[in-house]
């Protein structure tokens, strides 16, 4: 039988009403001849449930108990998936990590995937069960603990199944019907894509956009996992959502095809360090260590020796970013006159593998934004993306204007 993977998010099986809508399309899947691998995330709000009791119990606590704790919401919601399969006479079985097994490092509750056999799954679906129900985010360490692939695994799990089992593809189930060129809270013109290149999903998930992993969408291009992007609400059809594909398979590349947004930013300078070889190592060789996140860098002209650096980072980690150049100064290893910390901006950036081939998206972009009367602070630039940041309070009116400018409405 051919294989499908569908993943089913914490909104999609929130309750148990939600469970039986979801067994449904499983149903149907296997109407048609597909052996099926369903991957479940947690029911909606236990996961973050779990976490909070982690943090009550132990304000320093051990990693590895962390993810065994964390990992029990996806448990139930497979057991539960598996037996409303058995109701529908669906022969289905509830798989937990240890038991595919799927193997990971031992980077507790960051784990990434090194392996999954699919010899017990295989033999499984040979002696007639149709469904696996597979508890996504988990896995288990060479040392036989439990452990967890970070927040929002479960679409990681089910890409790297979908490539284990050389699955037709891998459908993703979520409470939106599709990816968008920009958020349709923002604007009411935004437009749902019926396609759109691997390369550009990953910029807008790594960019803001919230609809897939930005890890899942690494490994589908790694290894051509078709992926589709569905709403677990609505019906559907053959054509229903977006798939994330190949950029071969798409006909015709807009310049633009998406604009995404992160209001979380915060914009940090160095003031006056030395402009000499390997201070730019000095920086963020600390700030790596500390596990910032440092996306765009401006280093100004040097003057009399001296220059400025500025990147930009998420705003809940600028206190650290803080602690880790200060006691990197204190240590003598970089000396700066100053550090300021701007928390009141917002990144948006323009994204399509079509910049590759039409110029001119640069000066659109930002004679849009003088337009309306938007200062840009940094600008970062690469293949198919444009970013900038801007103040905070602007950030809104830039994606509207962005939005209008490329006419994303138009299909």
């Amino acid at each position: 039988m051919p294989v499908l993977v569908m993943k089913f998010g914490g909104t999609s099986v929130a309750t148990l009403d939600r469970i039986r809508r979801a067994a449904k399309r499983v149903g149907v899947e296997v109407a048609k001849g597909y052996d099926v691998i369903v991957i479940v995330s947690a029911m909606s709000g236990k996961t973050n449930e779990l976490v909070g009791w982690v943090g009550e119990t132990s304000k320093f606590y051990d990693a590895r108990e962390y993810d065994a704790v964390v990992s029990s919401g996806e448990n139930v919601t497979a057991g539960l998936m598996a037996l409303t399969l058995q109701e529908m006479d669906v022969p289905a079985r509830s798989w937990q990590g240890w038991q595919v097994p799927l193997k990971t490092n031992s980077a507790h509750s960051q784990a990434r995937i090194e392996e999954i056999p699919t010899d017990n799954i295989n033999a499984k679906f040979a002696e007639g069960m149709r469904v696996a129900v597979v508890a996504g985010f988990q896995g288990i360490s060479p040392e036989g603990r439990i452990t967890t692939l970070g927040r929002g695994g479960s679409d990681t799990t089910a890409v790297a199944f979908a490539a284990a089992f050389d699955a037709e593809r891998c459908d993703i189930y979520t409470d939106v019907d599709g990816v968008y060129t920009t958020d349709p809270r923002i604007t009411d013109k935004a437009r749902k894509l019926d396609k759109i290149a691997f390369e550009e999903m990953l910029e807008l998930a790594s960019l803001g956009a919230k609809v897939l992993q930005t890890r899942s969408v690494e490994l589908a291009m790694r290894f051509g996992v078709r992926l589709r992007v569905l709403s677990s609400f609505e019906e559907q059809s053959d054509e229903a959502g977006t798939l994330v594909c190949a950029e071969e398979d798409i006909m015709e590349n807009r310049p633009v095809s998406g604009i995404a947004f992160s209001r979380d930013e915060a914009k940090m300078t160095l003031i006056s360090i030395a402009d000499r070889p390997g201070i730019a190592a000095a920086i963020f060789g600390p700030l790596a260590e500390a596990g910032i996140n440092v996306d765009m860098i401006v280093q100004n002209i040097s003057e009399e020796g001296r220059t400025d650096m500025t990147f930009s980072c998420p705003v809940d980690q600028v206190a650290r970013a803080e602690k880790a150049l200060n006691t990197a100064k204190e240590a003598g290893d970089i000396n700066f006159h100053a550090l300021v910390a701007d928390t009141n901006v917002a990144k948006v950036s323009a994204v399509g593998i079509g910049m590759r081939s039409q110029s001119g998206v640069a000066a659109q972009m930002f004679k849009t934004l003088s337009d309306e009367g938007i200062n840009i602070r940094v600008i970062a630039t690469s293949e198919i993306k444009i970013s900038v940041l801007i103040d905070r309070k602007y950030m809104e009116l830039a994606v509207q204007a962005l939005h209008d400018t490329f006419e994303l409405e138009k299909a």
